[in-house]
């Protein structure tokens, strides 16, 4: 089976090259779609170095959010099965291998191990995982594969979303009677932000894309899990990012409306 991985990016040049060398060593057969939101640094040139050497390995330039690169990725998507990667990720040599293995079992959509890298305040604090129909819909598409028929039947990616445009995925792929396999073996290292204006950043928008999903969704508080979220590790860094986030999902309640996002599923 042909996969696609389709990559978006803006500024990553200290990381692109890392991610590249890993997908090039990929067993094949696949094609790497890098989707570039008009980088202002060298991202652009180096990826155009790689796209020389390697036939399989296409650059675009399409602005807007990452929801909006990424359709625009599984558009020119020739392969089977799209699989996600952000541009500051670096995929173990197996990442593909057992991907296919699963899509070839009739899985339909494949979430991977993601290891997440950096300083450890901040790369060690645990996701707040939100479920439906018992499955776990937080796993994030740095590290995410579905047959290219089930995400277009999802409708693809919201663009409305600032921030968890996956879960909101996800969450509609399942409604649709897809689930989710999780393969710790699919592993992927994904660098977290490594200064404090970063992290803060993060927690504010996931927050305003949390609020986002309910706009669209309802309520959804009742598939938090309460109990997993008491029994991690509270932290200093914990409860700064939590009330960060609160703040940005309270900056969503006061700008977005609830009407833009009927009918968008």
């Amino acid at each position: 089976m042909l996969i696609s991985v389709i990559v978006t990016i803006r500024n990553e040049e200290h990381h692109i090259r890392g991610l590249l060398d890993s997908l090039v060593a990929q067993e094949g057969p696949l094609e790497v779609i890098v989707v570039d939101a008009f980088s202002t640094d060298a991202s652009r040139s180096i990826v155009g170095r790689y796209a020389t050497e390697h036939p399989f390995v296409r650059l675009h330039l399409k602005g807007g959010t990452r929801g909006e690169g990424r359709n625009f990725g599984i558009e020119r998507a020739a392969g089977g099965a799209v699989a996600f990667i952000d541009g500051d990720c670096v995929a173990s040599p197996d990442w593909l291998k057992e991907i296919r293995r699963d899509l070839s079992a009739g899985r339909d959509i494949v979430a991977g191990r993601t290891v997440r890298m950096g300083r450890p305040q901040f790369a060690n604090l645990s996701r707040v995982e939100l479920f439906y129909q018992g499955v776990d819909l937080t796993f994030p598409s740095c590290n995410l594969a579905y047959r290219t028929g089930v995400v277009k039947e999802a409708g693809a990616f919201d663009t409305l979303f600032r921030t968890a445009e996956d879960i909101d995925l996800n969450y509609r792929a399942v409604k649709n009677g897809h689930r989710i396999h999780y393969n710790e073996n699919a592993v992927v290292n994904h660098h977290e932000r490594d200064t404090l204006a970063a992290f803060l950043k993060q927690a504010f928008w996931n927050g305003y894309g949390r609020k986002q999903l309910t706009l669209k969704h309802g309520r959804l508080w009742s598939n938090y899990s309460v109990s997993n979220m008491i029994k991690h590790d509270i932290s200093f860094w914990y409860l700064v990012r939590t009330a960060v986030a609160l703040l940005g999902y309270a900056t969503a309640k006061m700008r977005e409306r609830k009407e833009d996002y009927r009918g968008t599923d």
